[in-house]
Parts: C-alpha cells; structure tokens; sequence
C-alpha cells in the first residue's frame, strides 16, 4: 500500500468512530462533516528528523488558528 492509500483509511476509521463516539461535537463544531483536513505528513525514519516533523506540525496549528478565527468572525455576523 501507499503512504497515501494508508493515510487516507487511518483519517477515515478514526474520524468514523470520533463522530460515532461524540455526535454531538460533529452536529455543534463540524458543520461540514469533517474531522481532517486533505494534507498529511508521511516520512520514513531514516530521512525524518524533529525539526522538520516540528516545522510541519507548527504550519498545521497556524493553519487551524486562522480557520478557527474566521469561523469566530463568521459567528459574529
């Protein structure tokens, strides 16, 4: 299998069984039915160091902290 392929049915089942477990967090924070977001970070062991996986991480919380800004804004309208 791919990294992708991988990826792909990891996000699913545990997003399947996230929503199955707290409904009420999908109905109230996840209008749009989704757990995830499209990216992902795969690297072997071998060529993967901290700082990289770090730098990565950081974008993706960066990332969410504008989404989450522009949900509170559209909340306000």
């Amino acid at each position: 299998m791919s990294p992708s392929d991988v990826m792909q049915i990891i996000k699913s089942l545990s997003a399947r069984e996230f929503f199955r477990r707290y409904p009420e967090i999908k109905r109230q924070y996840f209008w749009g039915g989704k757990l995830w977001r499209q990216s992902y970070f795969v690297e072997t062991i071998g060529n993967a160091d901290e700082k990289s996986i770090r730098k990565y991480v950081q974008n993706q919380l960066m990332e969410n902290d504008k989404i989450e800004t522009k949900s509170e804004q559209l909340k306000l309208l």
